[in-house]
């Protein structure tokens, strides 16, 4: 009987325009302990815009916003209600508080970044990729330590985001107005809850690799 309703309920979604591996990883980061929610889908008519009202969004089908950020939770039976009701929507995390926050900057300059790290066999933890960033999964931190941080480095680079507090990342395998969401390094199968780095080390290396591989400011 549960085989039968797992199939009714996987062809209810293919019919609705879903994909079943959007419950299945939203309830996998619901057992890690990573609050998670709905994002806003793309526009259908126009991918590389957004559903929401804002006709300038920058980050399309990449946020929140119906329900709000402070919505996110780890309660599965939450997260089946949200996504039987929204197949398609894209899985965001809230970053903060227990759960990880990140690192990002742009693909091309965190490709090079990543490479010389390996070279280097510096331990990264798990990188969420779209076609335009890359996001360095790392531990919880505050406002007031990241500030600590950047104020005591000579040179930032400004393509750098932190999604500390209160920010939000799109995890895989969503599909954003920008594109398909995939793990670059995938968290490691069967672990209760994936290791991340310190913020610190993750954005000293980052800072020190950038300027070791000569990637100008304009690329950034």
């Amino acid at each position: 009987m549960r085989e039968i309703l797992g199939r009714r309920r996987r062809l209810l979604s293919r019919r609705n325009g879903g994909r079943p591996e959007l419950l299945s990883a939203a309830l996998n980061y619901a057992e890690w302990q990573w609050p998670v929610l709905p994002g806003v889908a793309p526009d259908p008519r126009a991918r590389s815009r957004c559903a929401c009202p804002d006709p300038d969004c920058t980050v399309p089908g990449a946020h929140p916003f119906d329900p709000g950020l402070l919505a996110a939770t780890t309660d599965p039976r939450m997260v089946r209600w949200w996504w039987a009701n929204r197949p398609a929507a894209p899985i965001v995390l809230a970053t903060g508080g227990k759960a990880p926050c990140a690192v990002s900057l742009p693909a091309l300059a965190a490709s090079r970044a990543l490479a010389l790290l390996d070279r280097r066999g510096m331990r990264l933890g798990p990188v969420v990729a779209s076609p335009t960033r890359w996001a360095l999964l790392v531990k919880p931190y505050s406002m007031e330590q990241l500030g600590e941080l950047l104020y005591a480095k000579d040179f930032v680079p400004g393509s750098l985001r932190f999604h500390g507090e209160g920010g939000y990342l799109a995890l895989p395998p969503s599909e954003t107005g920008q594109g398909g969401v995939r793990w670059e390094r995938a968290p490691l199968p069967g672990s209760a809850s994936p290791w991340v780095p310190d913020v610190e080390a993750v954005v000293d290396a980052v800072v020190d690799a950038l300027t070791r591989t000569g990637v100008s400011a304009p690329e950034l």
